[in-house]
């Protein structure tokens, strides 16, 4: 079986675009993994770092998208890394809502006086020689 140019120019892509992949793959793992420990300085760490492993696989995805295309299997892998950077980032949105939820149930006077309601008037916090009374 022969392959045409633009096949050969693609699959040829493969050993420069694997390493950066890996590089995103192995801090998603790691990223996980310190988020399950809740190791708040490990992810931070791996945060950092997926973050630079993405830069460079965006770059060179890019670059071998201008100058030929990206292999099929890679595109999947990208994608599915792309959907756990996603999930990832929903479940951190997720933490720091519950963690907002809580700290304003314990501390009620940090939220701010000029904010909403539910009902949609503005909240009156309580000051000195003020009223909760409106």
């Amino acid at each position: 079986m022969t392959t045409s140019h633009p096949e050969r120019q693609t699959l040829s892509t493969m050993p420069e675009l694997e390493p950066p992949l890996q590089a995103v793959e192995e801090q998603l793992a790691a990223l996980g993994h310190a988020l399950r420990s809740q190791d708040a300085a490990a992810v931070d760490h791996a945060a950092a770092a997926l973050h630079v492993a993405l830069a460079a696989a965006v770059e060179h995805f890019g670059r071998a998208a201008r100058s030929g295309g990206v292999p099929a299997l890679l595109r999947q892998r990208l994608v599915l890394a792309s959907g756990q950077v996603a999930a990832q980032r929903e479940a951190l949105a997720r933490a720091t809502a519950s963690l907002d939820r809580a700290i304003d149930v314990l501390i009620p006077g940090l939220t701010a006086a000029s904010l909403y309601s539910a009902a949609g008037s503005t909240e009156r916090a309580a000051g000195p020689g003020g009223s909760l009374l409106a």
